[in-house]
Protein backbone atom coordinates (compact mmCIF):
# COMPACT_ATOMS: atom_id res chain seq x y z
CA UNK A 1 0.00 0.00 0.00
CA UNK A 2 1.36 3.32 -0.37
CA UNK A 3 2.54 5.29 2.31
CA UNK A 4 0.07 8.21 1.37
CA UNK A 5 -3.02 6.11 0.94
CA UNK A 6 -1.99 4.63 4.26
CA UNK A 7 -2.09 7.62 6.41
CA UNK A 8 -5.20 8.82 4.48
CA UNK A 9 -6.63 5.83 5.85
CA UNK A 10 -5.17 6.47 9.32
CA UNK A 11 -6.32 9.85 9.62
CA UNK A 12 -10.02 9.08 8.55
CA UNK A 13 -9.72 6.42 11.73
CA UNK A 14 -8.57 9.30 13.73
CA UNK A 15 -11.48 11.87 12.79
CA UNK A 16 -13.76 9.50 13.04
CA UNK A 17 -12.42 8.36 16.69
CA UNK A 18 -12.41 12.08 17.72
CA UNK A 19 -15.93 12.61 16.37
CA UNK A 20 -16.99 9.58 18.10
CA UNK A 21 -15.97 10.82 21.69
CA UNK A 22 -18.75 12.90 21.75
CA UNK A 23 -21.05 10.81 22.06
CA UNK A 24 -19.77 7.90 24.63
CA UNK A 25 -21.38 5.25 26.16
CA UNK A 26 -23.71 6.76 28.11
CA UNK A 27 -25.46 8.09 24.92
CA UNK A 28 -25.63 4.74 23.13
CA UNK A 29 -26.84 3.66 26.73
CA UNK A 30 -29.61 5.92 26.93
CA UNK A 31 -30.74 5.44 23.70
CA UNK A 32 -31.12 1.85 23.91
CA UNK A 33 -32.63 2.13 27.04
CA UNK A 34 -35.46 4.78 25.70
CA UNK A 35 -35.74 3.47 22.37
CA UNK A 36 -34.47 6.65 20.75
CA UNK A 37 -33.14 6.97 17.11
CA UNK A 38 -29.50 8.76 18.01
CA UNK A 39 -30.35 11.59 15.90
CA UNK A 40 -27.77 13.83 17.31
CA UNK A 41 -25.12 11.01 16.18
CA UNK A 42 -26.33 10.81 12.81
CA UNK A 43 -26.57 14.99 11.92
CA UNK A 44 -22.98 14.77 13.51
CA UNK A 45 -21.93 11.69 11.41
CA UNK A 46 -23.78 13.54 8.32
CA UNK A 47 -21.95 17.67 8.68
CA UNK A 48 -18.98 15.56 9.18
CA UNK A 49 -19.36 14.74 5.47
CA UNK A 50 -18.85 10.64 6.13
CA UNK A 51 -22.02 9.45 5.14
CA UNK A 52 -21.22 11.06 1.63
CA UNK A 53 -17.84 8.78 1.58
CA UNK A 54 -19.21 6.87 -1.45
CA UNK A 55 -20.93 9.76 -3.25
CA UNK A 56 -18.17 10.97 -6.19
CA UNK A 57 -16.61 14.01 -5.67
CA UNK A 58 -19.51 15.34 -9.00
CA UNK A 59 -22.11 15.27 -7.04
CA UNK A 60 -20.39 16.69 -4.19
CA UNK A 61 -19.39 13.79 -2.29
CA UNK A 62 -16.23 12.69 -0.78
CA UNK A 63 -15.40 10.33 -3.88
CA UNK A 64 -14.40 7.47 -1.36
CA UNK A 65 -14.16 3.87 -1.80
CA UNK A 66 -15.58 1.04 0.25
CA UNK A 67 -12.39 0.50 2.10
CA UNK A 68 -12.81 3.97 3.44
CA UNK A 69 -16.29 3.19 4.29
CA UNK A 70 -15.03 0.23 5.98
CA UNK A 71 -13.14 2.14 8.14
CA UNK A 72 -15.49 4.89 8.74
CA UNK A 73 -17.78 2.09 10.15
CA UNK A 74 -15.19 -0.11 12.14
CA UNK A 75 -14.16 2.94 14.13
CA UNK A 76 -18.10 3.89 14.86
CA UNK A 77 -18.43 0.17 16.19
CA UNK A 78 -15.16 0.04 18.45
CA UNK A 79 -15.67 3.20 19.84
CA UNK A 80 -18.72 2.07 21.73
CA UNK A 81 -21.57 3.28 18.98
CA UNK A 82 -23.76 1.66 16.81
CA UNK A 83 -23.57 2.08 12.95
CA UNK A 84 -26.40 0.27 12.19
CA UNK A 85 -28.29 3.77 12.71
CA UNK A 86 -27.21 4.97 9.28
CA UNK A 87 -25.04 2.15 7.46
CA UNK A 88 -27.76 1.78 4.84
CA UNK A 89 -26.86 4.74 3.39
CA UNK A 90 -23.58 3.51 2.41
CA UNK A 91 -24.65 0.68 0.90
CA UNK A 92 -27.67 1.38 -0.57
CA UNK A 93 -25.96 4.04 -2.50
CA UNK A 94 -24.25 1.48 -4.88
CA UNK A 95 -27.33 0.27 -6.27
CA UNK A 96 -28.16 4.20 -7.55
CA UNK A 97 -24.62 5.14 -8.38
CA UNK A 98 -24.37 1.95 -10.62
CA UNK A 99 -28.02 1.62 -12.11
CA UNK A 100 -29.54 4.82 -11.72
CA UNK A 101 -29.65 7.30 -14.55
CA UNK A 102 -27.74 10.86 -14.80
CA UNK A 103 -31.58 12.43 -13.88
CA UNK A 104 -31.69 10.16 -10.45
CA UNK A 105 -28.25 11.13 -9.76
CA UNK A 106 -28.23 14.92 -10.10
CA UNK A 107 -31.82 14.82 -8.32
CA UNK A 108 -30.66 13.08 -5.48
CA UNK A 109 -26.83 12.57 -4.93
CA UNK A 110 -26.02 16.32 -3.86
CA UNK A 111 -28.54 16.70 -1.56
CA UNK A 112 -28.06 13.70 -0.04
CA UNK A 113 -24.11 14.22 0.29
CA UNK A 114 -25.23 17.74 1.75
CA UNK A 115 -27.29 15.89 4.45
CA UNK A 116 -30.58 17.50 3.18
CA UNK A 117 -31.80 14.42 2.12
CA UNK A 118 -31.71 10.23 3.91
CA UNK A 119 -31.90 7.36 2.61
CA UNK A 120 -31.40 4.76 5.02
CA UNK A 121 -34.80 2.51 4.48
CA UNK A 122 -33.74 -0.88 2.14
CA UNK A 123 -37.05 -2.44 1.87
CA UNK A 124 -36.57 -6.02 0.26
CA UNK A 125 -37.33 -8.85 2.85
CA UNK A 126 -40.86 -10.16 3.18
CA UNK A 127 -43.10 -12.44 5.51
CA UNK A 128 -43.67 -15.35 3.30
CA UNK A 129 -40.47 -15.22 1.58
CA UNK A 130 -37.13 -14.56 3.81
CA UNK A 131 -34.47 -15.17 2.67
CA UNK A 132 -35.33 -16.31 -0.72
CA UNK A 133 -35.37 -12.90 -2.77
CA UNK A 134 -36.50 -14.35 -5.84
CA UNK A 135 -40.18 -15.40 -4.19
CA UNK A 136 -41.00 -12.14 -3.03
CA UNK A 137 -44.55 -11.03 -4.16
CA UNK A 138 -44.63 -7.15 -3.17
CA UNK A 139 -46.62 -5.92 -6.73
CA UNK A 140 -45.73 -2.88 -8.74
CA UNK A 141 -48.08 -2.91 -11.85
CA UNK A 142 -47.70 -0.04 -14.46
CA UNK A 143 -49.99 2.70 -15.18
CA UNK A 144 -49.50 5.04 -17.54
CA UNK A 145 -46.76 7.18 -15.82
CA UNK A 146 -47.17 5.64 -12.59
CA UNK A 147 -46.32 2.00 -10.61
CA UNK A 148 -48.69 0.85 -8.27
CA UNK A 149 -47.39 -1.11 -5.46
CA UNK A 150 -49.62 -3.19 -3.46
CA UNK A 151 -47.98 -5.98 -0.65
CA UNK A 152 -45.51 -5.86 2.75
CA UNK A 153 -42.14 -6.00 3.74
CA UNK A 154 -40.59 -6.71 6.99
CA UNK A 155 -37.61 -5.83 9.07
CA UNK A 156 -37.51 -2.76 7.30
CA UNK A 157 -35.14 -0.41 9.17
CA UNK A 158 -35.34 3.27 9.90
CA UNK A 159 -38.34 3.73 7.90
CA UNK A 160 -39.53 6.76 9.65
CA UNK A 161 -36.11 7.83 9.67
CA UNK A 162 -35.53 8.50 6.14
CA UNK A 163 -36.26 10.70 3.20
CA UNK A 164 -36.46 7.92 0.85
CA UNK A 165 -36.68 4.18 0.62
CA UNK A 166 -35.23 1.52 -1.81
CA UNK A 167 -37.60 -0.70 -2.79
CA UNK A 168 -37.95 -4.22 -4.40
CA UNK A 169 -40.74 -4.89 -5.94
CA UNK A 170 -42.63 -7.93 -8.26
CA UNK A 171 -43.48 -6.22 -12.07
CA UNK A 172 -43.63 -9.86 -13.53
CA UNK A 173 -45.54 -12.85 -11.76
CA UNK A 174 -43.48 -15.30 -10.71
CA UNK A 175 -45.42 -18.37 -12.54
CA UNK A 176 -44.47 -16.36 -15.99
CA UNK A 177 -40.97 -16.33 -15.29
CA UNK A 178 -38.75 -19.04 -17.12
CA UNK A 179 -35.51 -16.79 -15.47
CA UNK A 180 -37.03 -16.72 -11.91
CA UNK A 181 -34.68 -14.33 -11.05
CA UNK A 182 -35.56 -11.58 -13.44
CA UNK A 183 -39.47 -9.73 -13.20
CA UNK A 184 -38.16 -7.83 -10.13
CA UNK A 185 -37.61 -4.03 -10.07
CA UNK A 186 -36.20 -1.44 -8.03
CA UNK A 187 -37.84 1.62 -7.19
CA UNK A 188 -36.52 4.92 -5.08
CA UNK A 189 -39.88 6.02 -3.17
CA UNK A 190 -39.79 9.89 -1.68
CA UNK A 191 -41.32 9.11 1.69
CA UNK A 192 -42.27 12.72 1.98
CA UNK A 193 -44.82 12.59 -0.02
CA UNK A 194 -46.51 9.36 -0.25
CA UNK A 195 -49.87 8.98 -2.86
CA UNK A 196 -51.60 5.87 -1.56
CA UNK A 197 -51.79 4.38 2.04
CA UNK A 198 -48.28 3.42 3.55
CA UNK A 199 -48.62 2.40 6.99
CA UNK A 200 -45.34 1.41 9.39
CA UNK A 201 -45.80 -0.58 12.14
CA UNK A 202 -43.03 -1.11 14.41
CA UNK A 203 -41.21 -4.36 15.65
CA UNK A 204 -40.47 -4.61 19.03
CA UNK A 205 -36.76 -5.78 19.01
CA UNK A 206 -33.81 -7.05 21.55
CA UNK A 207 -31.85 -4.17 19.95
CA UNK A 208 -32.77 -0.46 19.26
CA UNK A 209 -33.11 -0.81 15.41
CA UNK A 210 -35.85 1.08 14.43
CA UNK A 211 -37.16 -2.09 12.45
CA UNK A 212 -40.62 -2.19 10.87
CA UNK A 213 -43.22 -4.35 9.15
CA UNK A 214 -44.55 -1.91 6.31
CA UNK A 215 -47.87 -2.39 4.46
CA UNK A 216 -48.25 -0.78 0.71
CA UNK A 217 -51.84 -0.30 -0.06
CA UNK A 218 -52.20 1.46 -3.69
CA UNK A 219 -48.64 3.37 -2.97
CA UNK A 220 -48.19 5.19 -6.55
CA UNK A 221 -44.56 5.84 -7.29
CA UNK A 222 -43.49 7.74 -10.49
CA UNK A 223 -42.19 5.65 -13.13
CA UNK A 224 -39.21 7.80 -13.45
CA UNK A 225 -38.26 6.45 -10.02
CA UNK A 226 -37.37 2.84 -11.70
CA UNK A 227 -34.20 2.51 -11.19
CA UNK A 228 -32.33 0.94 -14.29
CA UNK A 229 -34.33 -1.46 -16.31
CA UNK A 230 -37.69 -2.82 -15.47
CA UNK A 231 -37.35 -7.10 -14.49
CA UNK A 232 -33.58 -6.53 -13.85
CA UNK A 233 -33.54 -5.09 -10.42
CA UNK A 234 -33.05 -8.84 -8.59
CA UNK A 235 -29.01 -8.42 -10.20
CA UNK A 236 -29.46 -4.90 -9.29
CA UNK A 237 -29.33 -5.88 -5.51
CA UNK A 238 -27.11 -8.75 -5.76
CA UNK A 239 -24.75 -6.41 -7.13
CA UNK A 240 -24.74 -4.10 -3.90
CA UNK A 241 -24.55 -6.75 -1.69
CA UNK A 242 -21.15 -7.73 -1.79
CA UNK A 243 -20.26 -3.73 -0.76
CA UNK A 244 -23.02 -4.59 1.93
CA UNK A 245 -21.06 -7.84 3.08
CA UNK A 246 -17.84 -5.73 3.29
CA UNK A 247 -19.93 -3.00 5.26
CA UNK A 248 -21.36 -5.44 7.92
CA UNK A 249 -18.06 -7.29 8.09
CA UNK A 250 -16.03 -4.41 9.26
CA UNK A 251 -18.50 -3.21 11.80
CA UNK A 252 -18.33 -6.69 12.84
CA UNK A 253 -14.79 -6.27 13.50
CA UNK A 254 -15.05 -3.05 15.02
CA UNK A 255 -17.27 -4.44 17.83
CA UNK A 256 -15.10 -7.69 18.22
CA UNK A 257 -12.12 -5.10 19.15
CA UNK A 258 -14.27 -3.51 21.56
CA UNK A 259 -15.12 -6.64 23.71
CA UNK A 260 -11.47 -7.13 22.97
CA UNK A 261 -10.29 -4.02 24.45
CA UNK A 262 -12.49 -4.18 27.06
CA UNK A 263 -11.84 -7.48 28.18
CA UNK A 264 -8.01 -7.06 28.74
CA UNK A 265 -8.15 -3.98 30.35
CA UNK A 266 -10.95 -5.54 32.99
CA UNK A 267 -8.49 -8.75 32.96
CA UNK A 268 -5.30 -6.35 33.64
CA UNK A 269 -7.36 -4.54 36.48
CA UNK A 270 -9.56 -6.74 38.22
CA UNK A 271 -7.45 -8.29 41.05
CA UNK A 272 -8.34 -12.02 42.77
CA UNK A 273 -7.13 -14.13 44.71
CA UNK A 274 -3.83 -11.99 44.58
CA UNK A 275 -3.31 -11.38 40.89
CA UNK A 276 -5.30 -9.65 38.05
CA UNK A 277 -7.25 -12.60 36.86
CA UNK A 278 -5.49 -11.91 33.39
CA UNK A 279 -2.31 -13.56 34.67
CA UNK A 280 -4.72 -17.11 34.68
CA UNK A 281 -4.65 -18.39 31.21
CA UNK A 282 -8.44 -19.59 31.25
CA UNK A 283 -8.47 -15.79 31.05
CA UNK A 284 -5.39 -15.19 29.18
CA UNK A 285 -5.88 -17.45 26.08
CA UNK A 286 -9.41 -16.89 25.32
CA UNK A 287 -9.17 -13.29 25.16
CA UNK A 288 -5.75 -13.72 22.48
CA UNK A 289 -7.08 -15.97 20.71
CA UNK A 290 -10.47 -14.08 19.61
CA UNK A 291 -8.12 -11.51 19.00
CA UNK A 292 -6.12 -13.48 16.64
CA UNK A 293 -9.36 -14.41 15.03
CA UNK A 294 -10.68 -10.97 14.68
CA UNK A 295 -7.15 -10.03 12.66
CA UNK A 296 -7.20 -12.97 10.61
CA UNK A 297 -11.06 -11.55 9.25
CA UNK A 298 -9.74 -8.34 9.05
CA UNK A 299 -7.22 -9.01 6.47
CA UNK A 300 -10.07 -11.00 4.61
CA UNK A 301 -12.43 -7.70 4.72
CA UNK A 302 -9.37 -5.64 3.60
CA UNK A 303 -9.13 -8.31 0.48
CA UNK A 304 -12.52 -8.03 -0.32
CA UNK A 305 -13.46 -4.30 -0.56
CA UNK A 306 -9.58 -3.94 -2.36
CA UNK A 307 -11.01 -5.84 -5.15
CA UNK A 308 -14.58 -4.30 -5.03
CA UNK A 309 -12.57 -0.64 -5.26
CA UNK A 310 -10.47 -2.24 -8.25
CA UNK A 311 -14.16 -3.41 -9.85
CA UNK A 312 -13.03 -6.93 -9.49
CA UNK A 313 -15.45 -9.73 -9.07
CA UNK A 314 -15.38 -10.53 -5.23
CA UNK A 315 -18.40 -12.42 -4.09
CA UNK A 316 -16.24 -15.15 -2.05
CA UNK A 317 -14.21 -13.11 -0.24
CA UNK A 318 -16.74 -10.66 0.78
CA UNK A 319 -19.11 -13.16 1.60
CA UNK A 320 -16.03 -14.69 3.88
CA UNK A 321 -15.47 -11.40 4.95
CA UNK A 322 -18.65 -11.34 7.01
CA UNK A 323 -18.91 -15.03 7.92
CA UNK A 324 -15.41 -14.14 9.85
CA UNK A 325 -16.12 -11.15 11.13
CA UNK A 326 -19.14 -12.28 12.61
CA UNK A 327 -17.67 -15.14 14.25
CA UNK A 328 -15.21 -13.74 15.97
CA UNK A 329 -17.13 -10.33 17.09
CA UNK A 330 -19.89 -13.24 18.42
CA UNK A 331 -16.27 -14.96 19.78
CA UNK A 332 -15.21 -11.64 21.39
CA UNK A 333 -18.98 -10.92 23.25
CA UNK A 334 -19.20 -14.40 24.52
CA UNK A 335 -14.87 -13.82 25.79
CA UNK A 336 -15.92 -10.16 27.68
CA UNK A 337 -19.12 -11.66 29.54
CA UNK A 338 -16.92 -14.28 30.73
CA UNK A 339 -14.34 -11.93 31.60
CA UNK A 340 -16.57 -9.44 33.68
CA UNK A 341 -18.60 -12.33 34.98
CA UNK A 342 -21.77 -10.94 36.86
CA UNK A 343 -20.55 -7.66 35.99
CA UNK A 344 -21.12 -8.08 32.28
CA UNK A 345 -24.67 -8.11 32.89
CA UNK A 346 -24.51 -5.10 34.26
CA UNK A 347 -25.72 -2.07 32.10
CA UNK A 348 -23.35 0.16 32.95
CA UNK A 349 -20.40 -1.57 31.70
CA UNK A 350 -22.22 -1.81 28.15
CA UNK A 351 -21.17 -5.46 27.78
CA UNK A 352 -24.37 -6.43 27.73
CA UNK A 353 -25.84 -3.89 25.31
CA UNK A 354 -23.21 -4.43 22.60
CA UNK A 355 -23.55 -8.19 23.42
CA UNK A 356 -26.93 -7.95 22.00
CA UNK A 357 -26.12 -5.81 19.27
CA UNK A 358 -22.89 -8.18 17.70
CA UNK A 359 -25.14 -11.29 17.40
CA UNK A 360 -27.12 -9.55 14.80
CA UNK A 361 -24.67 -10.08 12.54
CA UNK A 362 -24.41 -13.87 12.37
CA UNK A 363 -28.22 -14.03 11.21
CA UNK A 364 -28.16 -10.53 9.47
CA UNK A 365 -28.41 -9.31 6.53
CA UNK A 366 -27.53 -12.55 5.46
CA UNK A 367 -27.73 -15.69 8.02
CA UNK A 368 -24.01 -17.79 8.17
CA UNK A 369 -25.69 -20.32 6.73
CA UNK A 370 -26.62 -19.31 3.07
CA UNK A 371 -22.97 -17.61 3.72
CA UNK A 372 -21.65 -21.18 3.70
CA UNK A 373 -24.08 -22.91 1.08
CA UNK A 374 -22.82 -20.17 -1.61
CA UNK A 375 -19.26 -20.86 -0.78
CA UNK A 376 -20.08 -24.81 -0.85
CA UNK A 377 -21.70 -24.53 -4.47
CA UNK A 378 -20.20 -21.39 -6.17
CA UNK A 379 -16.70 -21.75 -4.60
CA UNK A 380 -15.95 -25.00 -3.85
CA UNK A 381 -18.69 -27.01 -6.83
CA UNK A 382 -20.55 -29.26 -4.53
CA UNK A 383 -23.91 -29.71 -5.05
CA UNK A 384 -26.68 -27.22 -4.85
CA UNK A 385 -28.14 -27.44 -1.11
CA UNK A 386 -31.36 -25.52 -1.53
Amino acid sequence: MKQSLKADREAIRHAVRALCKDFPDAYWREGDKTGQYPQAFVQALTASGYLAALIPEEYGGAGLGVTEASIILEEINRSGGNSGACHAQMYTMGTLLRHGNERQKRRYLPALARGELRLQAFAVTEPNAGSETTRIETRAIRNGDRYVVNGQKIFISRVRQSDLMLLLARTTPYEELEDKTSGLSVFLLDLRDVKGNLKVQPLEMMINHHTNVVFFDNVDIPAENLIGQEGRGFRYIIDSWNAERILIAAEAIGDARWFIHRAASYARDRVLFGKPIGANQGVQFPIARASAHTEAADLMRFDAAEKFDRSEKCGPEANMAKLLASEAAWEAANVCLDTHGGYGFARDYDVERKFRETRLFTVAPVHNNLILAYLGHNVLGMPKSY
